[in-house]
Formats: C-alpha cells, structure tokens, sequence
C-alpha cells in the first residue's frame, strides 16, 4: 500500500528544490530516450511543460535486457 508523501514536511530542501524544477516535456524525453509516443502521452498529460516530480512518477519504459 502506498501512502501519500508531503513534499513540505522532507527535511533535504536541495531534495525538494531539485523535484520542484520545471521541465520541458520534450527535453525530459530527449534526455531519458524515451520513445515519441510516450512523449506524446506525457504532452497529452501535463502540456508543454511539468515539475520533474511528476515527469518522473508518470514515465514509463519498457525493460530492456541485455
């Protein structure tokens, strides 16, 4: 089960500072090489433009294995 997390009540501000950074959708795609349609979902979802936090709660890859 999971639980709800404060970001205001995490003692690390530099922690805090780093997920609250806003970030263009198209370059977070561009930097993590994610394919162009889970770039598509993520503009579909937050528009142009989301905090880090959320860009990274809500990407998905697929495994790869060697």
């Amino acid at each position: 089960m999971s639980t709800h997390v404060d970001i205001n009540q995490i003692d690390d501000d530099r922690q805090n500072d780093r997920l609250r950074e806003v970030w263009s959708v198209a370059e977070f795609s561009r930097r993590h090489r994610l394919e162009k349609a889970e770039e598509q979902r993520l503009l579909k979802l937050f528009g142009s433009f989301a905090t880090k936090q959320e860009l990274l709660s809500n990407a998905q890859r697929p495994c790869r294995f060697r």
